[in-house]
């Protein structure tokens, strides 16, 4: 049993590594007012990964402070209608989340379970999984089917914060393919401006 247990395990390791490496393979898309955004092919998916990444002239804690506020975060983050926390439990939340779509897209909503750590150093991370199942589906919207990501604060002293927005979806349904590929650039660069813009008030 020990034998099969650590090639499972060797196995399991070569698979992560594998993610790893893929999630790696960035080509830069944007790099204006600070904000670097990169985009990565996902195997096996018809969407890329996107990551954005800023430095924010503020504390952590107002970051932190401004992604608490769940219902007013839908004013900062890209293409947001309306969102609201359905529960929070120690280190998890879960939020629901209405998205604007260009006509002829059917609007999108999303679940997320939100997992947040904080390492010795004060890095704020927050695990981002979509859970389409917590709740019935609303008419008038299609659920997003997959949500993977998170958002990484790291604090950089003289009160500057690194922020780190990454994420890949499957949006549901149908999405044509121009719409997808400007979403996947305008939502972390437009997201991180914002919440740029009223982190440094």
């Amino acid at each position: 049993m020990g034998s099969l247990h650590r090639v499972a395990m060797a196995c399991g390791l070569s698979v992560l590594l594998v993610g790893v490496v893929h999630a790696e393979d960035w080509k830069v898309a944007k790099n204006e007012d600070g904000i670097k955004v990169s985009l990565s092919e996902v195997p096996g998916s018809d969407y890329k990964a996107y990551q954005g990444v800023t430095l924010i002239n503020a504390p952590l804690a107002k970051i932190k402070g401004l992604q608490e506020d769940v219902a007013g975060a839908c004013s900062w983050i890209h293409e947001c209608k309306t969102q609201k926390l359905l529960k929070h439990e120690g280190d998890k939340s879960w939020t629901y989340t209405q998205f604007n779509t260009p006509w002829p897209v059917t609007p999108r909503d999303s679940i997320l379970e939100v997992t947040t750590t904080v390492a010795p150093d004060g890095t704020l991370t927050r695990n981002l999984k979509g859970v389409p199942t917590y709740m019935p589906e609303e008419k008038g919207f299609v659920r997003v089917a997959q949500v993977d990501g998170f958002w990484k604060l790291v604090p950089k002293g003289d009160n500057l914060t690194e922020v780190t927005y990454q994420v890949h979806t499957e949006p549901g349904g149908s999405v044509p393919a121009m719409v997808a590929n400007k979403f996947v650039v305008d939502a972390p660069f437009k997201t991180l401006k914002a919440l740029k813009e009223r982190a440094e008030k």
